[in-house]
């Protein structure tokens, strides 16, 4: 028996941007997204299977009318619930209503420098993220930055650092693009030295006044890798993909998959509209990529290294979009 433990939860593709590498490609709503009536029954379904976390993206979150009803109900019921955003559309009003729903953080998406997030996302989004960073600081809502890394942005991560330590944050992190949605459109590079990166989280952990740290789709088993997660423990060693046994995602017409960065069909377990979340998740044939995982499956370097069983041959979604093999991590910084 798998326990649900998190959700990420598209509530609507509407975006004010279109970014050069977003994985959703998103912009307009989608045809048929879920009514307030519908997502408010997934919540409590989230609920009763025994969710404790989820975090709400887009799109951009805020494009929807309803979407501080969906967090209220997620919240009544002992969810905690963050929300994912692009900072542009913060206001008094925003603000307002965001005190009234007990989010437990917002997690404002800043990406370089001005000149190179603007040139990614929208001219004026890197002083609107700026703006919306300060007003959450202000207001004691916590607030994080999430990072996601290419070619062209790398290089200017202690830049970055230098202006983050000015704000009262309390966690970046650091994430790959992966090249799916626009960014396999525009064909943007998104390659880049997983090494270069963890090197520079190694560096600063010890001084950084925040938690910093890089996310699933990188690393794995470093020297330092209990270190590298966000966690100042030592002890957050990466567990392998966790989609489909502790955690789904779940987009904004209803679909189901094991994590809302396996951005396609193939992973799509069920509707919502169709079947209820408990019957997804206890279907024995769901998540097959990961329930019936055997060290077996693993490919390349991965066969052969000794952490394979623990890691997995690192994260899906990363893996198949990159390279179409599940079970090998081809960019893995410890076998680069």
């Amino acid at each position: 028996m798998y326990k649900l433990r998190s959700c990420v939860w598209e509530i609507t593709l509407a975006c004010c941007f279109s970014c050069k590498y977003c994985g959703s490609s998103g912009g307009r709503a989608r045809e048929g997204e879920l009514t307030t009536e519908e997502c408010l029954n997934v919540a409590d379904q989230l609920a009763d299977l025994g969710g404790r976390r989820v975090s709400l993206i887009g799109g951009e979150v805020f494009m929807r009318p309803d979407w501080d009803v969906i967090v209220r109900r997620l919240t009544e019921r002992g969810v905690r619930v963050s929300i994912i955003t692009n900072g542009f559309l913060f206001s008094d009003q925003l603000l307002e209503r965001l005190k009234k729903v007990h989010i437990e953080s917002i997690a404002v998406s800043l990406d370089g420098p001005e000149e190179i997030h603007d040139k990614y996302r929208q001219k004026g989004s890197f002083a609107r993220a700026d703006k919306a960073i300060d007003i959450l600081i202000q207001n004691r809502i916590p607030v994080s930055v999430i990072s996601t890394l290419h070619s062209e942005n790398v290089p200017c991560l202690e830049e970055m650092y230098n202006y983050l330590k000015g704000k009262r944050i309390f966690a970046w992190q650091l994430q790959a693009c992966s090249p799916m949605g626009n960014a396999a459109k525009t064909g943007l590079d998104y390659h880049f030295n997983f090494n270069t990166v963890i090197d520079f989280v190694e560096s600063h952990l010890s001084q950084a006044p925040f938690m910093l740290g890089i996310a699933d789709n990188m690393g794995y088993f470093t020297e330092g890798e209990g270190h590298l997660r966000g966690n100042t423990s030592g002890k957050a060693y990466f567990t392998g993909c966790r989609a489909g046994l502790s955690s789904i995602g779940i987009d904004s017409v209803g679909n189901v998959r094991g994590c809302e960065s396996m951005y396609d069909d193939y992973f799509t377990e069920g509707n919502v509209r169709e079947k209820t979340l408990e019957e997804i998740w206890n279907d024995p044939d769901a998540f097959s990529y990961n329930r019936h995982f055997a060290l077996s499956q693993l490919t390349g370097k991965c066969s052969s290294c000794a952490y394979g069983y623990k890691c997995g041959g690192g994260c899906r979604s990363y893996n198949y979009f990159t390279h179409g093999k599940l079970y090998e991590a081809q960019n893995c910084a410890r076998n680069s």
